[in-house]
């Protein structure tokens, strides 16, 4: 009996240990949208809760002017982005011009430029100090600021027009995508109806891309509700920049929290709005979209435009600041090349490196548990782990500082209460505070690119590893992450160049006396110190350029081109 006994019992405890396995990567997953979320919820329950209700105040005084602004901040840069986003994206995809295969690249390089760093750039150009204005004064014999009119740039305006400058790539990105995931034959029978190739921009290749343009639509929105270095500099009055206001200088938490539910309003309706616009709309791909483009042929003025309407953004977007900070940064090397800047430089790749990995091992959780799991209730856990990364960077260190701090307060207590001793600001007054925002504000990109590339996988490869005797865990490291080494290093690089750049989240959670690169640049900014941040900000922007060529080359490789 105890033969039959022992034969019997590893073939029944096999699914057993399985099914046990399972439920711990199910469990993992869980544990993690769990904390991903408190923010969230932290921030909302605060509102609802504070201290010191403030909320009456607000709505009579500053956040009717804090909304106005914001409505028209982001209506602005919206337009800027569809314009310039749209018109680049179909030259380069659909005209044949000189340079075309260069802009199909050098399109997407303002995304290495920040905003604020742009933003400093152009003000040290165009402001009266400025070598723009200065050179116009002496050519033309003007002496003071009242013999002539110069557009400001520090206005709403040249806010609306520094940030559109970085964001178009949004719309470029994904409208050209989509523009190369469309059938020729479309364009062929549109060309046959008499349209020309404008008509059939509006008429045909529009509508069937307008999916993936609302979605780079509300991608821009979103980071131009998060912009604070830009709108600070330029003194424009946006709830983000009440938000720290209502923190910094009032120092009151409770209505920071109510101006950051605010924001949050905003990020559900963008969200909604998006949705709501392609819910009707299913497309299947078609046989031919992997044919080659057959692009229009122009008269040479047609093809001088579409290299002008393509080469001004990158001008304006990357080259113009990208030459000026070199240049400063050569100027003033000497002085910028200091201990402070090594250190604030290792500050920098140690919190970016480290929140990198940390959204790398969660990402991986979640999208394997969901990979073992592909049920609804996996499905809205993924959905409510990226909600980091719609929210605002100043409205996530609200939710962070907020569990951390309450946390700190209750150790703190309960050390001193047993132990005598005091354990302060364990998280809250720590880096960790600052890689905890990180990876909830960025845990969505590395997530959803790990979850795309297994879907990849053929489910084949699972059963042949269990059927081996793997668990799920030796068949994710000994299958699935030699097969993904490539999404894992692309997502790890880009999560590492946003944290980089990120700076709301970093300037109110950063503990005292600890400077990143982007907060280094900022206080050098704040100061009227632009020559001596060109350092520091030319590293962010070299630092940008590594996921533009990887984006790239993804999208060049989608489709053949005749």
């Amino acid at each position: 009996m105890s033969e039959v006994a022992t034969s019997v019992n590893p073939g029944l405890t096999q699914p057993l240990l399985a099914k046990r396995t399972s439920r711990r990567w199910l469990f993992s997953a869980a544990l993690t949208t769990a904390i991903v979320a408190l923010p969230v919820l932290s921030v909302i329950f605060l509102a609802f809760f504070p201290e010191e209700n403030i909320w009456p105040h607000l709505l009579d005084t500053t956040l009717p002017r804090y909304l106005v602004t914001t409505i028209k901040l982001m209506a602005g840069v919206g337009a800027i982005t569809l314009v310039i986003g749209l018109s680049t994206a179909w030259a380069v995809t659909m005209c044949e011009f000189p340079g075309r295969k260069f802009f199909e690249w050098a399109m997407l390089l303002p995304f290495a430029v920040p905003a604020y760093v742009i933003a400093y750039v152009y003000t040290s150009l165009l402001d009266y100090a400025g070598p723009v204005q200065g050179a116009l004064r002496d050519i033309f014999g003007w002496t003071n600021a009242a013999d002539y009119w110069f557009p400001e740039i520090r206005s709403l305006e040249g806010a609306t027009l520094m940030i559109g400058l970085v964001l178009y790539p949004y719309v470029y990105l994904l409208a050209r995508a989509a523009f190369l995931e469309q059938s020729p034959s479309l364009f062929a029978v549109s060309r046959s109806l008499g349209h020309s190739a404008l008509s059939t921009f509006f008429k045909v290749v529009l509508p069937i891309a307008r999916p993936a343009v609302a979605v780079g639509l509300s991608l821009v929105l979103m980071e131009t509700l998060n912009d604070f270095g830009t709108v600070d500099f330029f003194a424009v009055q946006t709830l983000t920049a009440g938000l720290f206001d209502t923190w910094m200088n009032l120092g009151n938490l409770g209505g920071a929290a109510q101006i950051a539910t605010t924001m949050l309003i905003f990020v559900v309706i963008l969200v909604t709005l998006e949705r709501y616009s392609r819910r009707r709309q299913q497309q299947f791909a078609a046989r031919d979209n992997r044919d080659p483009i057959r692009r229009f042929t122009m008269s040479f003025p047609r093809q001088l435009i579409c290299v002008a309407v393509c080469a001004v953004p990158v001008v304006l977007g990357f080259v113009i600041p990208g030459v000026t900070l070199g240049v400063y940064a050569w100027e003033y090397f000497g002085e910028s090349w200091n201990p402070d800047f090594v250190r604030n430089t290792f500050n920098s790749l140690f919190l970016s490196g480290t929140a990198a990995l940390t959204t790398l091992l969660i990402g991986v959780t979640l999208a394997y548990s969901r990979r073992l799991h592909n049920t609804r209730g996996m499905q809205v856990l993924m959905r409510l782990s990226s909600l980091g990364y719609a929210m605002p960077g100043a409205v996530l260190a609200v939710g962070v500082i907020v569990p951390l701090a309450g946390f700190d307060n209750w150790l703190d207590s309960l050390m001193r209460d047993y132990f005598g001793v005091s354990t302060g600001l364990l998280l809250s007054g720590s880096a960790f505070a600052i890689v905890f925002a990180y990876t909830v504000r960025f845990l969505a990109v590395s997530a959803g690119s790990v979850e795309s590339a297994l879907q990849k996988i053929t489910p084949s490869m699972d059963m042949a590893s269990r059927s081996l005797g793997n668990s799920p865990g030796k068949t994710l490291v000994k299958v699935h992450l030699p097969m993904l080494r490539g999404t894992l290093i692309t997502a790890a690089l880009v999560v590492f160049v946003d944290c980089m750049k990120e700076l709301p989240a970093t300037l109110i959670l950063r503990p005292f006396n600890f400077e990143t690169l982007a907060t280094y640049v900022y206080q050098f900014a704040s100061d009227e110190r632009l020559y001596h941040s060109a350092l520091p900000a030319l590293i962010i922007v070299l630092a940008g350029i590594i996921p533009i060529i990887l984006m790239s080359r993804s999208i060049s490789n989608t489709r053949s081109m005749a």
